[in-house]
């Protein structure tokens, strides 16, 4: 890489909307810049506010939505321009715990209609196991791959699965390779959440 491209979409832990644009603008935004025609712009924006459980509310601006449905608009955003991969930088860190089980519910829904790579950045095990097939454990100073853990889960990724003996022992392993690298207790992340 060198530098930003279409071909990734990058969604922040901070809302990153354009606050004077409604819904319906801030999806089309990335569209109108590719030069993408009206019509088709419009078209486009639809589907993503539509996929992403938003349609009654294209026409609002960003400070009339929950946190919630503003990443709902960022995810729409950034899938509306159709890249091979979305970057997501810890996209639910800063929301309440039930909107941010519904948002990883959703993005697997998504995710399930739309199969993009998605690279998820995120300091919560549960999260981790939940959203990924792979979870990649970085360790610091210096930053470097530490671990990589399969998560095999035949069944959806829903309740059942949180509830899981598997799901436990997913878990489990994560955690220690995160907080017992090298045989060391490594100090806690600082969170994001309250």
């Amino acid at each position: 890489m060198s530098g930003p491209g279409p071909e990734r979409g990058v969604i922040f832990q901070q809302y990153a909307l354009f606050p004077w644009l409604t819904v319906r603008q801030n999806v089309e935004f990335g569209l109108r810049t590719a030069g993408v025609p009206k019509a088709e712009r419009r078209r486009r924006a639809e589907h993503f506010i539509n996929l992403v459980g938003l349609e009654q509310f294209a026409d609002a601006l960003p400070k009339t939505l929950s946190g919630g449905m503003r990443q709902r608009c960022a995810i729409a955003r950034a899938y509306a321009v159709g890249p091979s991969i979305l970057l997501m930088d810890e996209p639910f860190g800063a929301l309440d715990a039930l909107t941010r089980v519904k948002l990883q519910e959703q993005l697997l829904d998504t995710w399930s209609k739309e199969k993009r790579t998605v690279l998820f950045i995120t300091h919560d095990v549960d999260e981790a196991v939940f959203l990924a097939n792979r979870v990649i454990v970085m360790a610091a100073r210096p930053g470097r791959v530490y671990d990589v853990i399969d998560v095999r889960w035949d069944g959806p990724r829903d309740e059942e699965f949180r509830l899981s003996p598997e799901f436990a022992a997913l878990r489990n392993r994560v955690w220690h390779s995160v907080y017992h690298q090298d045989g060391r207790t490594a100090a806690p992340q600082p969170s994001t959440t309250i």
